[in-house]
């Protein structure tokens, strides 16, 4: 198998990761699954970075690795453990099947938008890079389907994947500053969030979405 292929593969992978963790049924479960998915993303940019040959698409797959692997699970992880069950499942606003069945559809409308892109650096990769696209829908269905304001966390945490997976086979030549700036959106904004979900429910006693939509006016 070529490179390319393990690259189009590994795309494949992570929609069934991502899926598992817009489905999860806990906080826990879900920053695990997560790590799970941002492994699957390090293993994508190391065989598109054998595939063109790219030094800095390696250094991507290392920040890649301790940003998204270790760090943002870790601090989802530390906010699970500081709201204790009540970071719990709460329920969700679309069912399983209506998840996947939207994911299903996300996946297919990018799909045939991708057709269209006649670029050299996606023409060996345009599976992937429909993928790619799909993430950021994924994670606004992770967003729209939970009820659960530190669940809802996660939707943000794929379609930055989803960004990070598109520059990546657009541009597998991108400078080393694009990498530190990759590097480092996602750690400041998940803190920036983590920081923010305790605040609200020292105040408020409720991760519910739901509830706190009555704080509104």
């Amino acid at each position: 198998m070529s490179a390319f292929a393990w690259v189009n593969a590994l795309g494949g992978l992570l929609i069934v990761t991502s899926t598992m963790v817009v489905l999860a049924r806990s906080v826990r479960k879900s920053a695990i699954l997560y790590a799970l998915q941002s492994l699957v993303l390090v293993l994508l940019l190391v065989s598109l970075a054998f595939a063109t040959d790219s030094e800095v698409l390696f250094m991507w797959s290392a920040s890649a690795f301790i940003t998204k692997v270790v760090l943002v699970p870790s601090m989802l992880l530390f906010l699970q453990r500081k709201l204790g069950a009540d970071s719990q499942d709460l329920g969700e606003r679309l069912s399983p099947f209506k998840s996947i069945t939207l994911i299903a559809l996300e996946v297919l409308i990018c799909f045939a938008a991708i057709q269209g892109i006649d670029l050299y650096t996606a023409a060996e990769v345009k599976p992937a890079l429909a993928i790619s696209l799909a993430h950021f829908f994924i994670g606004l269905t992770c967003i729209v389907s939970q009820r659960n304001i530190v669940k809802q966390i996660f939707g943000y945490c794929l379609m930055e994947n989803g960004s990070h997976v598109t520059l990546a086979l657009l541009a597998p030549q991108a400078p080393e500053l694009v990498e530190i700036g990759i590097a480092t959106d996602a750690i400041f904004a998940v803190l920036i969030m983590v920081l923010m979900v305790l605040r609200i429910y020292k105040i408020t006693k409720t991760l519910d979405a739901r509830d706190l939509m009555e704080l509104r006016g």
